[in-house]
């Protein structure tokens, strides 16, 4: 009996670690109505704070170039509400301890089973199958030739390991070992009732420490602590840092190595990929890592748990202002060799993803200096603009 799967649609019902509470009915010719939303809206209960309470806490790294939330019930809520980070211990949700628990027998086989279990457990069972539908193929094959005359059934002593597998009869026919030889199979009755079962054994008390923790991009960390306001992020030696100081070491930690301050230009490379993560994300996008498929992003329409991604995102920056006219260094990296192109668009379509060319204009240093300290204002001096390219295969793009 195949293990029934979690509740993914209770699990993932928010996609953001936020909550958004109704206001009460309003009826306008009803006094009461309007005194009801009045109070609600001054003295919201507790259950319609729309911010977790207590925030998620984080703290920042320079040497994974990442943030850190150890908390259990911050990587529990960052993860189930919005697919946020990764587990530094595991592929992709933070699983560590739950396989770390069956392999040590503390749960069982079918308890608490992963995203990551499940999708191997179908595999498996797919392998098998059409191991077992190839089998009865190659029976019914060797069937039809045998009672066409064109294939005569060896000898039941011969083993057909030890012998040649196709032979000539002599008479213009094949003789090859029948498939009831070449794939016999061994059944065994039903075990003894005396016998107990794995259930009813005792299962080892082990006290498992949970050495996993949730890595966040800079990209997902600042989203969440500037434009959600659901994350707070701490130094190694537990002071708050603000978003303002947060923008500015994300900034300076992108480069390889660490690049002083005086020396940031509006194309960063965190800042250029957090204006594209921020983008897809207000679109409603579940956006992860998409190193495995050789681009930046990757789009989700619910999350990992539900489908496959459905767009493969490239950024690019886009040095459309007058200020970056001359400077041709900069202007070779929005147009990409053609021959990477093409091998990144043909790997977005052998996998079944559609690929977007994100391009970012970049503004010219003065503005981002006129500003400096106003996030907002900032970061809406940067444009995004979106191409899709699919590639034209002859064999499904005839019309």
């Amino acid at each position: 009996m195949r293990p029934k799967k979690p509740n993914y649609n209770l699990i993932h019902a928010d996609p953001l670690p936020l909550r958004t509470v109704p206001l009460p009915p309003l009826i306008p010719h009803n006094p009461l109505s309007w005194l009801h939303i009045i109070y609600t809206f001054l003295f919201p209960p507790t259950s319609a704070y729309s911010h977790p309470v207590p925030v998620y806490v984080g703290e920042f790294s320079t040497s994974t170039r990442s943030v850190h939330v150890t908390d259990a019930a911050s990587v529990q809520g960052l993860w189930c509400r919005g697919f946020f980070g990764k587990g530094n211990l595991s592929r992709s949700e933070p699983t560590w301890l739950t396989r770390t628990q069956r392999r040590l027998g503390v749960i069982g086989k079918n308890e608490k089973l992963t995203a990551e279990e499940l999708t191997e457990r179908r595999r498996t069972d797919r392998r098998e199958f059409k191991k077992d539908r190839a089998k009865k193929e190659r029976e019914r094959l060797d069937q039809i030739l045998a009672d066409e005359g064109k294939l005569s059934v060896g000898k039941p002593g011969v083993d057909p390991e030890s012998t040649c597998a196709i032979s000539d009869a002599g008479d213009g026919t094949l003789q090859i070992p029948s498939a009831s030889i070449r794939n016999r199979s061994i059944r065994f009755g039903k075990e003894s009732s005396s016998r107990p079962s794995i259930s009813n054994l005792e299962r080892p008390v082990v006290d498992i420490e949970d050495l996993e923790h949730l890595q966040l991009t800079f990209e997902e960390a600042f989203f969440l602590s500037y434009g959600l306001g659901v994350l707070q992020i701490h130094d190694g030696f537990g002071n708050t840092i603000s978003n303002t100081k947060l923008l500015t070491l994300c900034r300076m930690t992108s480069y390889i190595p660490t690049a002083p301050m005086v020396s940031l230009s509006p194309d960063d490379p965190f800042m250029v990929s957090y204006i594209a993560y921020h983008h897809f994300r207000s679109l409603g996008w579940v956006v992860k890592s998409g190193v495995k498929f050789a681009v930046d992003y990757l789009l989700y329409n619910r999350g990992p748990a539900f489908s496959h991604a459905e767009f493969a995102v490239t950024i690019l920056p886009s040095y459309t202002h007058a200020h970056w006219a001359d400077d041709r260094a900069r202007k070779t990296k929005e147009t990409p060799d053609w021959h990477w192109l093409h091998c990144v668009n043909r790997v977005s379509s052998q996998v079944k993803k559609t690929l977007i060319l994100c391009y970012v204009d970049i503004p010219s240093p003065q503005q981002v200096e006129e500003a400096d300290g106003n996030i907002p204002a900032m970061l809406a001096l940067y444009k995004v603009r979106e191409v899709g390219l699919r590639r034209w295969i002859p064999s499904r793009n005839r019309d």
